[in-house]
């Protein structure tokens, strides 16, 4: 069953296609070494595997020679580790820019950590994974553009993208203003309510910080250029440590301070990222200027971008459910900031496989890209056994320091104490996560982000929260059957 999936995610459409719609109509852009010409609009068959991969290929096909299907799978396993590592770094690490913000909000009062919480809770929901999502359709055009080596096409996807994410903002940003009425409206606590408005109000810069960043890291990965990423994410996290000490304590903003450091952080990523793209010689042939082409055939991107932005959303959306549930439980200070931060640690967690999928998906789309489809396969397996071995080392450390992680978030006894009894939960979901995340960088990289979307919808939506929902209120198990569902 497992081989007949693997067949169906990277099976092969008709060969015709054009540049401006590319990939249309189709999840791949190759059928059996047939790489499409986009200038003169018709199909030609070209050799366009790496030059320097043409004896690993040649072990790979010959099925009869065991020694070159190892040798394989380690050349393979090695250009996954080698995209993978840096980009776990920058997911963690532009992660951690909320985190750090949750933490110093948490030194400051119950009160304040939940409100935090809450406020980039619903800021992810309706922002931050928004635009993360309709990025990821990069990951599809970007990295079989890359494959097939039509390296100008980069840059107009890069530019189409943008375009896409800045008029997404508009809209996007009447939650962050409107904030407090939203969670009134869902029911929270007035205070918790009234306090996530404020933080979310000086959130708001970081939205359209992230409309530029996420494009520009979708744009660098599929080329593999992950190295000045994980550089630019370093300096910017470790610049937000100051900021916030210096905004919340020196400069006397208290509360509000974190938000607004967390949106300066954002900016400067993303305009050392801009730096990076406009002058390094690397891009010379991937980005050469704007151009009206991002203007053209919006439509078949738009809709493989909304595909992509309900495949991601829709399980990113599961978790925050489960915190805004958490505050509609007796003692909703508690069971919201226990249940954030377990939410805060999941989400953590999960930028590692993640960036393991940032690997894969870049890894098959660009294969593909090159029309070889017996390396995308061995790709996917290779994924697969590194990310089983990931999701038992990260269980493990959770249970390890079950007792202490709390104290990172707060320093409330109470709130500690409950975080240690919803972590074996979470270890145990963790197992299950990685598998996921590989998966779904599988599905990027083929352009099958609809199937994708479909299988989210139902298990996510169709069992876990149905059922979450029931143990939690109906029979009274409060806030760890919440974390169970995950």
């Amino acid at each position: 069953m497992a081989g007949a999936l693997k067949e169906s995610l990277i099976r092969t459409p008709s060969a015709g296609c054009e540049e401006a719609a590319w990939p249309r109509n189709s999840h791949l852009v190759v059928e059996k070494g047939i790489v499409p010409d986009f200038h003169s609009g018709h199909v030609t068959p070209e050799a366009t595997g790496f030059q320097s991969e043409q004896e690993h290929l040649k072990l790979l096909h010959d099925e009869e020679n065991a020694s070159g299907k190892v040798a394989a799978i380690i050349v393979e396993a090695r250009k996954q580790l080698w995209l993978a590592f840096p980009m776990i770094s920058v997911y963690l690490m532009q992660y951690a820019l909320t985190i750090v913000s949750i933490s110093f909000c948490g030194h400051l009062g119950k009160l304040e950590l939940a409100s935090a919480s809450i406020a980039q809770s619903v800021a992810s929901v309706f922002g931050y994974y928004v635009l993360l999502g309709m990025a990821s359709v990069l990951e599809t055009y970007c990295g079989q553009a890359y494959g097939a080596k039509r390296y100008h096409l980069l840059g107009v996807y890069l530019q189409r993208s943008l375009i896409i994410l800045y008029i997404s903002c508009i809209p996007l940003s009447l939650v962050f203003l409107r904030m407090e009425k939203v969670l009134n409206v869902l029911g929270q606590a007035p205070d918790i309510a009234q306090k996530a408005g404020e933080y979310a109000s000086w959130l708001l810069p970081s939205l359209y910080g992230s409309a530029l960043l996420q494009p520009l890291v979708k744009f660098l990965q599929a080329q593999s250029l992950v190295f000045p990423m994980a550089v630019t994410s370093a300096f910017a996290l470790a610049f937000h440590f100051l900021l916030c000490w210096l905004i919340i304590y020196e400069m006397h903003w208290g509360f509000t301070g974190a938000a607004l450091a967390t949106s300066i952080s954002f900016w400067i990523n993303a305009g050392l990222l801009l730096l990076y793209v406009v002058f390094s010689q690397r891009c010379r042939l991937t980005w050469n200027g704007f151009t009206k082409d991002a203007l053209r055939d919006l439509k078949p991107f738009i809709k493989l971008s909304l595909y992509s932005t309900v495949m991601l959303c829709l399980e990113f959306w599961y978790f925050e459910i489960l915190v805004m549930l958490s505050g509609l439980l007796p003692n909703p200070e508690l069971e919201l900031s226990a249940l954030s931060i377990c939410l805060s640690t999941v989400t953590l967690n999960y930028m590692i496989p993640f960036g393991l999928s940032a690997a894969a998906s870049t890894r098959v789309s660009n294969e593909l890209g090159a029309g070889n489809t017996k390396s995308a396969k061995l790709a996917i397996y290779v994924a697969l056994s590194i990310s089983l071995v990931q999701a038992c080392a990260i269980s493990t450390s959770i249970l390890l320091v079950r007792k202490v992680w709390g104290y990172i978030f707060s320093s409330e006894q109470q709130v500690v104490q409950y975080v240690a009894r919803l972590l074996p939960f979470l270890a145990v979901s963790t197992m299950m996560d990685g598998m996921q995340g590989i998966l779904s960088g599988v599905l990027r990289g083929c352009g099958r982000q609809e199937l994708g979307a479909a299988i989210n919808f139902v298990v996510f939506y169709g069992v876990g929260v149905p059922i979450g929902a029931t143990l939690a209120f109906a029979l009274k198990f409060g806030g760890s059957v919440d974390d169970c569902g995950q």
